[in-house]
């Protein structure tokens, strides 16, 4: 025993060092093109998945769209520019931008994470310095925003959801202040085609042709990216801003998912884990003797082609061993048994922080990754151009992906789509940032903001202000991504009467309100309605982060692609105007949406006329887009110039306040004679599969909302290795890799998880098997943990 203690230690030892050296190679060529730091910089990465059961999920405002499972974690993703003089004192400046696999920030969350920031650090990070912005994702648990528009269809507040948000983003951010280091920034941009389409074309062509003729396409296409290197270390992580929305998967969908967003950042960072692996291999290759397995092995398990460690499908004793390797039936566990297993969490070296690359939202607004069109489902023919309607019935009109009909394969194509160009820009990039690191944070109150228009061909300069919020009749008509219900339809200018008696009865709009929103009709008039708090925000921030000539808007909304394009535009010239000569033509100018909090959209004054979607969904009136205008480039002035601005008024924090109305799980239970974790449905015996064959097994389990297995994984799958120890391969953060949950029927304590695995073409031949790890409430309040693994399977 004690021999097998060391030889198993000693192979640890040399794969680490294998591992170590490979980073220490890479870091090598990545500093070798550094300059002098120019920041202190660190990156950090936290799981932040929440509940993948019962809730519903947030985007789609489909009340039946409630999760059952887990398609890949969820993370929230915090980078940490600081200058030089912060190295050993709070004197430089710094900012934290977290870039969070959500639906959109939550001004509850920013608030709570502030809390617990100042409590930790003081005044190092507060709400001036701070971004937190969504990925947009439709796939991602709900009920964590703390306005009732926006939990409606949640049943009201979920705590599960906010904590893990709360939780996630808290440590992303303390991971990354711990791997504070002396580095550089790179910038990069370049274009990306066939990955986003415009959703909206009629309301976008009623922009001035003049504007339209200056760009080429009717959405951005163009990629920007900064790279994270660490002065020692080398590359530490990547960030990059792209307009595309987060509905590839389509809300037919109940697991939940990172859209093609999270799933970039997993490839990214999986790509970059293989650079280390393809180094380590040429190590092993010119090692002397066979390679014995052990844990850290299972790490790499992306190269197996290289890695000799698995069990040999050749060998003549694969049949024997499948035969009596059955399925092991339920077995008690703890909760940190699952994270225990988690494949990625071995590849963690204490000297050098995690790989992360986050894929940002930007002005996503009017943009679809559903890029082959809008079709009718009943017909198969193209929707009507302005209302996007089938023979006038909005419901029927849905934009295809390009794996259409399996949104799964959509959702893949456009996130590979979006990771194969920041790669590419990653690897190219080759301007350096310098300069200031500064910051300007304000708080407007969107409900009451007063602005002086430029007079038009004739006349004088005109007065006008916002409105409270309000959504109009085309809100409810949702859009081609995922068209809403009762045959309200896009383009509606005029509303009915029905619908606006069934407003009115809870919160008749006054004259004044309908004349401020006109021509958009209203449908709820939510900036007015408080009971039992407000439906929708009023004072909400806006944000200016620096990095040099690199500047991220962070506002609190979706913008279109030409509200963005006027944003950029204008607060590009007032830094070029006020700044000095510290500013120039190319300065690059990025907008961080759904950042911070969350209002809906925010169109252009003429898009808004023609109130598709977007522009029944622009809370405060048509002067919204000049409202954010105005109150920017005075936060731009005072970046410019050095000078403070005031903090504006306070957000109100109503987390508690929120009713709550999701029923908590009563108990979990199993027929007698069987245990939480015995297979429902065992593979078939002696079974033997080949790439792209699906395997499933079926095991009795609990309501994942028990636990949420945070920086764990539900589902695993394991290979066995020459010792005949199984050693993970795959898991919840993997793409092949799925975990379905359902009961019988909704009362019922009992439930299934289905794992399923599509067998990658990075599996190398050997034995296998599927394991779930799960927790159930007994009827006496306690969670008890288990887990139960399947028989053994061959991958030929």
């Amino acid at each position: 025993m004690a021999l097998k203690f060391y030889v198993s230690f000693g192979n640890a030892f040399f794969w680490a060092f294998c591992l170590a050296f490979s980073f220490w190679l890479i870091s090598l060529a990545s500093a070798a093109e550094s300059p002098d730091s120019q920041f202190i910089i660190g990156v950090g990465s936290y799981d932040s998945t929440g509940p993948v059961a019962d809730v519903n999920l947030m985007g789609y405002a489909d009340p039946g769209q409630n999760a059952a499972g887990l398609h890949f974690r969820l993370r929230s993703r915090a980078f940490i520019v600081a200058e030089q003089a912060a190295a050993n004192s709070s004197e430089g400046k710094r900012f934290v931008f977290v870039n969070l696999d959500a639906c959109m920030a939550s001004q509850g969350i920013t608030l709570k994470v502030l809390s617990r920031l100042k409590k930790r650090y003081g005044g190092l990070y507060d709400e001036k310095n701070v971004a937190i912005s969504g990925i947009h994702t439709h796939s991602g648990p709900g009920g964590y925003l703390q306005y009732v528009l926006y939990i409606i269809t949640s049943l009201g507040f979920v705590r599960q959801s906010f904590d893990a948000l709360v939780d996630g983003i808290e440590k992303s951010i303390i991971q990354a202040h711990e791997n504070l280091r002396p580095g550089s920034v790179y910038m990069n941009q370049g274009e990306l085609l066939d990955a986003n389409i415009n959703r909206s074309p009629s309301a976008y062509l009623n922009n001035p042709p003049e504007e339209r003729q200056r760009f080429k396409y009717n959405v951005d296409k163009d990629m920007v990216l900064l790279k994270f290197v660490d002065a020692e270390l080398g590359a530490v992580g990547s960030l990059n801003w792209f307009a595309v929305h987060g509905t590839s998967m389509n809300r037919s969908n109940v697991l939940v998912s990172g859209d093609n967003k999270g799933a970039a950042s997993r490839f990214m960072e999986d790509w970059f884990e293989r650079q280390a692996t393809s180094t380590t291999s040429r190590l092993i290759q010119e090692s002397e003797g066979p390679v014995k397995a052990d844990a850290v092995a299972g790490s790499l398990r992306r190269n197996f082609e290289i890695i000799p460690t698995i069990f040999s499908v050749q060998d003549d004793r694969t049949t024997e061993v499948v035969s009596r390797l059955r399925s092991t039936g339920g077995k008690p566990a703890t909760r940190f048994s699952s994270i225990d297993h988690r494949v990625r969490s071995k590849i963690r070296l204490p000297s050098r922080p995690p790989f992360v690359a986050a894929f940002a939202q930007t002005n996503e607004g009017d943009v679809s990754p559903n890029i082959l069109g809008t079709f009718c489902v009943d017909t198969g023919l193209p929707c009507e151009f302005n209302h996007s309607t089938c023979n006038g019935h909005n419901e029927l009109c849905i934009g295809r992906g390009p794996g259409y009909p399996d949104h799964f394969a959509s959702t893949k194509t456009i996130a590979e789509r979006q990771y194969q160009k920041a790669v590419e820009l990653f690897e190219s990039a080759s301007k350096v940032m310098s300069g200031k690191v500064d910051y300007r944070q304000k708080y407007i109150d969107f409900s009451r903001v007063t602005m002086t228009l430029p007079p038009k061909v004739a006349g004088s300069p005109q007065t006008v202000t916002t409105c409270p919020a309000a959504v109009g009749f085309s809100f409810a008509a949702g859009t081609t991504d995922g068209p809403g219900a009762f045959n309200f339809v896009q383009g509606d200018n005029h509303g009915n009467l029905f619908w606006r008696l069934v407003g009115s009865a809870l919160k008749a709009p006054t004259k004044q309100q309908v004349a401020c929103q006109k021509p958009k009709p209203i449908l709820i008039d939510t900036g007015e309605m408080f009971m039992p708090y407000p439906w929708a925000p009023s004072i909400l921030p806006i944000q200016i982060l620096r990095i040099g000539q690199f500047i991220i808007l962070a506002v609190p909304s979706e913008f279109t692609t030409m509200a963005g394009r006027r944003l950029r535009e204008a607060v590009k010239e007032t830094l070029i105007a006020k700044g000095n000569g510290e500013f120039s033509e190319n300065t690059t100018v990025v907008i961080a949406g759904l950042t911070n909090g969350y209002s809906q959209y925010v169109t252009t004054y003429e898009e808004y006329q023609i109130q598709r979607y977007e522009g029944a969904s622009t809370l405060y009136g048509p002067h919204t887009l000049s409202a954010y205008i105005q109150e920017f480039k005075k936060l731009a002035d005072a970046l410019a110039d050095g000078s403070r601005v005031e903090a504006g008024p306070s957000p109100p924090y109503l987390v508690d306040q929120q009713i709550e109305l999701l029923p908590g799980v009563v108990a979990d239970g199993t027929p007698i004679g069987v245990n939480f974790g015995d297979l429902k449905k065992d593979v078939p015996e002696n079974a033997t599969y080949k790439i792209g064959d699906v395997v499933e097994a079926v095991f009795w389990s609990g309501c994942p909302r028990n636990d949420l297995f945070t920086e764990g994984t539900y589902s695993l799958v394991e290979f066995l290795n020459i010792n005949e120890v199984w050693t993970p391969a795959y898991d919840d953060d993997d793409w092949s890799l799925r975990f379905l949950w359902t009961r019988p029927f909704s009362l019922s304590l009992y439930s299934f998880a289905t794992i399923r695995w599509e067998i990658p073409e990075t599996a190398a031949p050997g034995i296998y098997r599927l394991r779930h790890f799960g927790a159930y409430k007994h009827f006496f309040g306690s969670i008890k943990h288990f887990t139960g693994a399947s028989s053994a399977f061959v991958v030929s």
